[in-house]
C-alpha cells in the first residue's frame, strides 16, 4: 500500500519506556509516542497517524522489517484520535481504553471480570489481555487475534467459534490511505462444506472453493511442504477456522490481506533480498470472477470463450452465448431418469459450491457414488478430502452446479451425473474408468480416426455418385483466416455466418467435412506449439485454416 510511503512510527520512548517492555498493566498508559515491543523483537504496538490534519490510530506492525512499516492490525479504525496528548490505558474492567485528551473515551474494547488483568503484546503479534501469572492462550481475557482488520498473519485464525458466535473475518481498509472499515469483507461460512467468500458489501465476487485436504479446491497455489508453509482447516464441536503456520526458519514471514480495491494477496518476506514478493493472489483472472459462467457450465482461462458447456450439456441462451454472455449457463441434452444413469469424470476441476452440499467424511468414493446414485437429487459428487491423488470423505450436490472452473495444474477429480444416452459408454463402465476423457476435442486419437476416416470415404462416395464436386459455397460456413477452438458435444466458436445476418437456404445446410490429414496440416500435427490447453476438458488445440481448393485442404499459413 502506498499509505507507508507517507506513514509515520513514532519511536521516541519517554523514561518509562528507556528499555522496552512488551507490557502494560492497569497502573501504566501508553502515550502517543510510546510503543510496546514483543519479547523476542518480532512485533511492536503503538500509534501512528495518517493525514493532514494528523488522525492518529493504535495500531501493530513488524518490529524486524522497520523499514516497511506494514500494519497488521488497527485498534480503532473508524474512530481516529486527533490529539498529540492522546493515550492509551488499561482499565480496571479489564478493557483497552483510547483517550483523545483529557478524560475523553473515544475507543474501548468490551467490559470484562477480571481480578489482575495486564495488557502484553506476544511474539506472534497478538495483543492479548489476560490475568497476571497467567499466560494460557485459553484463558485470555481479551485477544486481538479474534478481531482481525484486513491482514492474517500465522496463527491467526479465519473463521467462527461456534459457541459464542464470533466470525473472525477480514475486512478491506477503506481506501489507501484510510485504515477505517472498507467494502470487502473476506469470511468462512460453515454451512455444508464450508469454504471462504470475498464479498463487496453484500456481493459475492470470489470463492475460495471447499478445503480439500492440504487446500482449498479453488486456490491450486496452495501446497503445503512446497514452500515451507503449513495450511490447516481445523473443525471441533466448538470452532471452525482456516488457519497457516510458517517454517522453522523466523526469517521467512507471511501475510494474507485483503486490498481497499478488493484482491486478495499473500505475500512473503525474502530474507535473502530484504523485500516482499507476492506469493499468490485471487482475482488474478476471468474465472476467478464468482459465477462469471452459469450454472453446470465450467470456466476455463484456456479457451477463446472461457464459459464451456461440459458433455451432455448445451448453451441454455444459445444467442448470447455466441455473443460472449455465459451467464446463463448450460442445460442437459437429456433428462437422466435415476435408475439407469451413470457419472462424468471430470479432472483439475474447482468444486462447484458445497454451502448447500452434503458430506460425510467417513463414506469412501465408491460408497459416495452409491448414495449419490440412489438419490434421484443427486447431480453430482466427489471425495470430501483430497491428497495427493488418494480421496475420502464424499460431497453430495442435489442443487444446480455453480461457479466451477478448469484448471491445467490442480483442482481435484469430480463426477458429474448424466444420462446413460450422453455418457456413450455404460453406467458401470463409466463410473469406473478412471482413465475416462471427459470433455475436449482429444476424447480419443483413435475416436478421431475413425471418424475422420469414414467422413472422407463418405466424401468420396458421394462425390462420385453425384458427379458434382463440393459446393464452394460451403467455404462461407467457415471461420476463414482467424483461430477457431473446437469446443465440447461438437459445438464451436460463433462463425461469420451467425454473426453476419446471411441467410440460409438448402444448399448451404451441407456442413464442411475436414480429413485427418487437413487436420494434421492445420495443428502441425497436433503439435504442442498448437495446443491451447488440457485437463478436464482434455486438449483443445488451436487451427488456423483456409479453403484452397473444392477437396477441402487446409491452409499451412501460420497464425501471427
Amino acid at each position: 500500500m502506498k499509505i507507508f510511503t507517507i506513514l509515520i512510527i513514532f519511536l521516541c520512548f519517554s523514561p518509562v519506556f528507556a528499555e522496552s517492555t512488551d507490557t502494560l498493566t492497569t497502573n501504566d498508559s501508553l502515550k502517543i509516542d510510546q510503543t510496546l515491543i514483543s519479547s523476542g523483537v518480532k512485533f511492536e504496538m503503538g500509534f501512528f497517524h495518517i493525514g493532514n490534519p494528523k488522525k492518529y490510530y493504535l495500531g501493530i506492525w513488524y518490529k524486524d522489517i522497520p523499514a516497511e512499516n506494514i500494519i497488521v492490525w488497527v485498534a480503532n479504525r473508524d474512530s481516529p484520535l486527533f490529539s498529540e496528548s492522546s493515550y492509551l490505558k488499561l482499565g480496571n474492567k479489564s478493557n483497552i481504553l483510547l483517550f483523545n485528551g483529557g478524560t475523553f473515551v473515544n475507543w474501548k474494547t468490551h467490559e470484562s471480570n477480571g481480578v489482575n488483568p495486564v495488557l502484553q503484546l506476544l511474539d506472534s503479534g497478538n495483543l492479548v489481555i489476560r490475568e497476571a501469572g497467567d499466560p494460557n492462550p485459553d484463558n485470555f481475557i481479551w485477544q486481538s487475534f479474534d478481531h482481525p482488520t484486513d491482514t492474517l498473519i500465522p496463527d491467526q485464525k479465519l473463521g467462527w467459534n461456534l459457541r459464542t458466535g464470533l466470525d473472525r473475518l477480514l475486512t478491506s481498509w477503506r481506501g489507501p490511505d484510510d485504515p477505517g472499515v472498507g467494502n470487502y469483507t473476506f469470511n468462512l461460512d460453515y454451512h455444508g462444506d464450508p469454504e471462504i467468500y470475498m464479498r463487496d458489501d453484500n456481493e459475492i465476487i470470489y470463492r475460495s472453493g471447499p478445503w480439500v485436504g492440504q487446500r482449498f479446491s479453488g486456490v491450486p497455489e496452495m501446497k503445503s511442504g512446497d514452500n515451507g508453509f503449513n495450511f490447516n482447516f481445523v473443525r471441533t464441536p466448538n470452532e471452525i477456522y482456516y488457519i497457516f503456520e510458517l517454517p522453522p526458519d523466523d526469517r521467512v514471514k507471511s501475510r494474507l490481506i485483503v486490498t481497499y480495491d478488493g484482491y486478495l494477496q499473500r505475500w512473503t518476506w525474502n530474507p535473502d533480498s530484504n523485500q516482499w514478493t507476492k506469493f499468490w493472489f485471487a482475482r488474478d483472472d476471468q474465472c476467478d470472477d464468482y459465477r462469471v459462467c452459469g450454472p453446470y457450465a465450467i470456466c476455463n482461462t484456456s479457451a477463446l470463450f472461457v464459459c464451456q458447456c461440459p458433455q451432455g450439456f448445451r448453451p441454455k441462451n444459445p444467442s448470447a452465448w455466441n455473443l460472449g454472455d455465459g451467464s446463463g449457463g448450460c442445460v442437459r441434452d437429456t433428462r437422466f431418469d435415476c435408475e439407469s444413469d451413470g457419472f462424468l469424470t471430470l479432472y483439475n476441476i474447482k468444486l462447484p459450491e458445497t454451502t448447500t452440499a452434503y458430506m460425510d467424511v467417513t463414506l469412501n468414493l465408491d460408497q459416495c457414488r452409491d448414495l449419490c446414485k440412489r438419490n434421484c437429487s443427486c447431480t453430482a459428487f466427489a471425495n470430501s478430502d483430497f491428497v495427493k491423488g488418494d480421496g475420502t470423505g464424499c460431497v453430495i450436490w442435489t442443487d444446480d452446479l455453480t461457479d466451477m472452473r478448469n484448471y491445467v495444474d490442480g483442482g481435484q477429480t469430480f463426477y458429474m451425473r448424466l444420462a446413460t444416452a450422453d455418457l456413450g459408454t455404460s453406467p458401470s463402465n463409466d463410473s469406473n474408468n478412471s482413465k475416462k476423457v471427459a470433455i475436449g476435442v482429444g476424447l480419443s486419437a483413435a475416436a478421431a480416426i475413425i471418424l475422420a476416416a469414414l467422413a472422407t470415404l463418405i466424401i468420396i462416395w458421394k462425390n462420385t455418385r453425384s458427379g458434382r464436386k463440393l459446393d464452394a459455397r460451403g467455404a462461407r460456413g467457415r471461420t476463414a483466416g482467424r483461430s477457431t477452438e473446437i469446443l465440447p458435444s461438437g459445438q464451436t466458436g460463433p462463425s461469420n455466418r451467425e454473426h453476419s445476418g446471411e441467410a440460409t437456404n438448402a444448399d448451404d445446410l451441407e456442413l464442411p467435412i475436414f480429413d485427418l490429414y487437413s487436420l494434421v496440416v492445420a495443428t502441425d500435427n497436433f503439435s504442442e506449439a498448437n495446443m491451447l490447453g488440457q485437463g478436464g476438458f482434455g486438449r483443445v488445440y488451436k487451427v488456423h485454416f483456409a479453403l484452397l481448393n473444392l477437396t477441402c485442404k487446409m491452409d499451412t499459413r501460420r497464425t501471427t
